[in-house]
């Protein structure tokens, strides 16, 4: 692989929201995750456990966290209440523009809002999803080294012609995934990816995101 080839391919990588129902080839699922597993990690301490669910499973799982969301609150393993600022603020803002636009959705239609919101805990229909989990006792230090297992599944997905999205809206009812896959308490969900063939009709994936420049990112010494 060439240089140009490796940029193609992390540029070619953005987050789909249609899926088709056609499941992936597990040979095809264990491949992406065999070249994810070898993600760099402090002292090759891997700190990452996977939940693949699929199918009818998936769905049943997603039907359970759409219903706890329409009547309880989150209560994610990691607080998800950091309060975006400043130029932070002015590119959330901007990702939500580009998303609910391409579906045609405006900002003051709160019902539409609500049932795209909604999408995300079906895993967008996604025929499969891969739940991340940091190991009990683990910290930030280890949950930046799972972020690079994350970013290599993703990018290994890529790869294989396959859609993929990572979200944190799954990782908003570990309970209910815990009780729906007979799961034991200890080790913290992060993150969900859910990944498939792209459904290229969706008006959700046409929508784009951009990128700072360097000069607003990197800064250099010496």
């Amino acid at each position: 692989m060439t240089p140009d080839d490796f940029d193609r391919l992390v540029r070619t990588r953005r987050s789909v929201r249609g899926y088709l129902p056609d499941p992936v080839d597990p040979r095809v699922i264990e491949a992406a995750l065999q070249t994810a597993l070898w993600a760099p990690s402090n002292c090759n301490v891997q700190p990452w456990r996977i939940e693949l669910v699929s199918g009818a499973k998936l769905r049943s799982l997603g039907q359970a966290m759409i219903a706890h969301a329409q009547s309880g609150k989150a209560h994610p393993d990691v607080p998800m209440d950091t309060a975006y600022r400043g130029i932070f603020r002015d590119r959330q803002v901007g990702s939500a523009k580009a998303l609910y636009g391409a579906m045609g959705i405006a900002r003051d239609d709160m019902p539409g809002r609500t049932a795209a919101f909604l999408r995300n805990l079906d895993a967008f229909g996604a025929p499969h999803a891969a739940f991340v989990f940091l190991p009990a006792g683990f910290g930030t230090r280890e949950a930046a080294d799972l972020g690079g297992f994350v970013q290599t599944f993703l990018l290994a997905l890529t790869a294989h012609g396959l859609g993929s999205v990572a979200q944190g809206a799954l990782s908003l009812y570990p309970d209910v995934l815990r009780e729906e896959l007979g799961l034991e308490r200890g080790d913290q969900l992060m993150v969900g990816i859910a990944f498939g063939h792209e459904d290229p009709s969706h008006p959700a994936n046409a929508a784009r995101t951009d990128r700072e420049g360097l000069e607003g990112m990197v800064r250099h010494h010496g």
